[in-house]
């Protein structure tokens, strides 16, 4: 089987979190191949300068695939089994919308708080435009709790949805950010996958070359 998924850097991009989730959850082998920050293309997706992100980018038996919802739906039809969608119609339609709304939303988050995995920052200033998105994300995952108590994740078992709010989890940690007590807890199970502790633990070992994200005060 040929499979490889085209990717940027580990500790800053959020959308190439997402996409690698994707195919760890649904199971299936495959290759990285990763862009070089210094590629002018690749920066412009990091600093979410790009008005069309082409990582990640899946390439599956000939087929190429791009853009996480696409590949998210792509892979939902490879592999029903690893049950990145839910079931019933309504819950999936609801995973759909709460993924498509983190994919094309909450710019302000973005911006004020750029994914950075090496970071630490308490005591870091949330201005009102990203603390709007902050409270959108917790009414989010408050609602999807009420819907499936027992969780652990967003729609019970994990999947698409908690794939595309993984990176938010990430910036939740890094900046400190102050949640109540479910979602504190949601975020710290996302955080203990195996998977992310994959990822970060090879983000840790990247060279901070992307000054621009480096948080300053």
């Amino acid at each position: 089987m040929s499979v490889t998924l085209t990717i940027s850097s580990k500790n800053y991009s959020s959308w190439s979190l997402r996409g690698w989730l994707l195919c760890k959850f649904a199971g299936i082998p495959f290759q990285e191949n990763i862009l070089s920050s210094n590629d002018a293309s690749t920066r412009a997706e990091l600093l979410l300068l790009s008005p069309s992100f082409l990582v990640p980018c899946l390439h599956y038996e000939g087929i190429t695939v791009w853009d996480t919802l696409a590949i998210a739906e792509f892979l939902a039809e490879l592999r029903p089994e690893a049950a990145l969608l839910p079931q019933d119609p309504a819950e999936r339609a609801l995973c759909r919308s709460i993924s498509g709304e983190m994919h094309g939303g909450f710019a302000n988050l973005r911006s004020a708080l750029p994914m950075n995995l090496k970071g630490d920052f308490p005591g870091f200033p949330l201005w009102p435009g990203a603390r709007a998105d902050v409270d959108r994300i917790v009414t989010i995952w408050r609602d999807c709790f009420a819907r499936h108590p027992e969780g652990p994740f967003l729609f019970g078992p994990r999947g698409l949805a908690d794939a595309m709010y993984a990176p938010v989890v990430t910036r939740f940690l890094t900046y400190h950010v102050e949640v109540d007590d479910a979602c504190a807890a949601y975020c710290a199970r996302v955080a203990a996958m195996p998977e992310m502790r994959e990822w970060s633990e090879e983000a840790l070992r990247e060279p901070s070359d992307v000054e621009e994200l480096e948080a300053e005060f």
